[in-house]
């Protein structure tokens, strides 16, 4: 299966947190499952850390390297996944989590998440 992670369980599972689920951290480790993380991500925790958001200050070139050894592959962010937030009902207001719901919509990937909210969003959203 292909899996998008959002933003916090990207940073979970590339330092090797507690935080993770264990469910995420079975899915995410399985050799069968592509992991995907969005350049969305990367650009959400650009800005927090530019903010000085304690969860978010990270160092981003070495997470840029990390994720590819990891075997996760980097989704870039496209027009059409742009184009399909609008297409989204307003069930949540973050705009990295909506650019996510559209990208796992327009790949398809389900988004895995730690979010409730996100659910709402159906069938490829994927709460752990």
């Amino acid at each position: 299966m292909r899996f998008l992670l959002d933003t916090h369980l990207l940073l979970w599972a590339a330092a090797r947190s507690e935080r993770l689920p264990p469910e995420a951290r079975a899915l995410i480790e399985d050799p069968e499952n592509d992991i995907a993380f969005s350049a969305a991500s990367i650009w959400e925790i650009a800005i927090k850390d530019t903010l000085r958001r304690q969860e978010f200050l990270i160092d981003l070139p070495l997470l840029q390297a990390a994720l590819p050894a990891k075997g996760f592959t980097e989704l870039p962010v496209t027009s059409a996944h742009a184009i399909g937030v609008t297409k989204l009902p307003p069930i949540h207001r973050d705009p990295f989590d909506r650019l996510l719901v559209a990208q796992s919509l327009a790949e398809p990937a389900i988004l895995l998440t730690n979010d409730d909210a996100l659910s709402r969003y159906g069938r490829l959203v994927h709460v752990v």
